[in-house]
């Protein structure tokens, strides 16, 4: 009585509030705006382009004032001094231009790194999205085969108080009844578990149980081939642009080094003032680049931007190996979903009806019924974690191609 009590509360309190679940689709867009790992890197993001203002300053001038037998005593027969100067250092070799060059080209790696990390986060919460999918429809085949065996063990007892079956028979049968009341405990639990890892993926602070989310488990087909698969990722993985943005990086610094090599010279103006006498004259200093030329920071250069074509070769190859690795998952487990889907729940369930009214008739023995159930049980499970693994290949081809291949 307490048991349905409680239960009664729970059905009117979700009655009196219900939970409007969420797609695939909706759970992403909130991660994407609440992730705290992605507001962290947004925030970097946005840091580094606002090192482009920094690298687009001009040179500060500069402003001296001096003076000399500068004294209160009237009758003083030194006149007084002073001086204003007024210098600015000017850059050669357009430096600037390849100071924002690179800076810019910084702020385009980081973006596509950025993206990345997005895309990783995208790829977990579909990942975690999946799990609870499977978890809510593990939890209904559950309750449905506690329901069903429950029906099939009260007629048992009506067979066994009959004496139609015997003592023994009728325990085993009961006995049965704890693994199908631990299926319904277990899903329960990871049906919690797997809606909290989602919720958290999600940029929620704290987890809730008012929480659900709606999903169809048998995954869809789509008509792409791993060709143009790869395609797909040359022109969209953040990671591969990354490293092109990374040669970008690099050119602009090796015409940097070059520039930072050329002679600044600073150009000087200044006015003297000595009693009632004032003068006005000028300055040019000009570094002699004898020894130091910046010739280190330029070999330096050259080598990091030979080394960062090299990366632009390794992040192609990488991307054809992630595309050719994540099609292989998706044939087989796709292969493996469909003859589920297609043929062995279907021929489970056939012999699981033969045996159970076989058995209520005498035809065939207790333990040939249980090992139909048995396999009923396990065919109709490992048919969910094969449309499950279906989702996640997709998922993973969704990843590696940085785009949506799931219609």
């Amino acid at each position: 009585m307490a048991l349905l009590t409680s239960g009664l509360a729970i059905a009117q309190s979700a009655a009196a509030s219900p939970v409007t679940p969420m797609t695939m689709q909706q759970v992403v867009d909130v991660a994407k705006s609440k992730n705290p790992n992605l507001l962290s890197a947004e925030q970097n993001l946005l840091s580094v382009k606002a090192q482009e203002i920094q690298a687009g300053v001009r040179q500060n001038p500069t402003f001296a004032i001096a003076g000399q037998d500068v004294t209160l005593d009237a009758n003083s027969s030194n006149p007084y001094t002073y001086s204003a100067q007024v210098s600015r250092l000017f850059e050669r070799g357009q430096k600037r231009r390849w100071r924002l060059d690179s800076a810019r080209s910084t702020t385009d790696q980081t973006r596509d790194q950025y993206a990345l990390q997005e895309q990783q986060t995208i790829l977990a919460v579909k990942q975690a999205f999946t799990n609870l999918v499977l978890a809510k429809a593990s939890l209904k085949l559950a309750q449905d085969n506690l329901k069903d065996y429950q029906h099939e063990l009260d007629i048992n007892e009506t067979r066994y108080k009959a004496g139609d079956i015997g003592k023994l028979d009728y325990e085993r049968l009961e006995l049965q009844l704890a693994q199908f009341e631990s299926d319904e405990t277990n899903a329960e639990m990871n049906v919690k578990q797997s809606s909290y890892q989602l919720q958290t993926l999600m940029g929620y602070q704290k987890v809730s149980d008012n929480f659900d989310v709606a999903g169809d488990i048998i995954p869809p087909a789509f008509n792409l081939t791993m060709e143009e698969l790869e395609q797909r990722a040359l022109q969209a993985r953040p990671d591969y642009k990354a490293a092109m943005d990374a040669v970008r990086v690099a050119d602009a610094n090796v015409k940097l080094a070059y520039a930072n090599g050329t002679t600044d010279p600073t150009l000087e103006g200044e006015y003297d003032r000595a009693g009632t006498d004032s003068s006005v004259g000028f300055n040019i200093s000009i570094p002699l680049r004898i020894f130091d030329r910046n010739q280190g920071n330029k070999e330096t250069s050259k080598y990091q931007a030979q080394a960062s074509r090299f990366a632009v070769d390794a992040a192609r190859a990488q991307v054809y190996s992630d595309v050719d690795q994540a099609w292989a998952g998706y044939v087989a487990a796709k292969v493996l979903s469909d003859r589920y889907n297609g043929h062995y729940t279907d021929l489970a369930k056939d012999v699981l009806d033969i045996a159970q009214f076989a058995y209520e008739h005498g035809g065939i023995g207790l333990l040939d019924y249980l090992n139909a159930l048995q396999d009923n049980r396990a065919t109709q499970l490992n048919a969910l974690t094969a449309y499950a693994q279906t989702w996640l290949a997709i998922h993973q081809l969704s990843y590696v191609t940085a785009t949506e291949v799931a219609p």
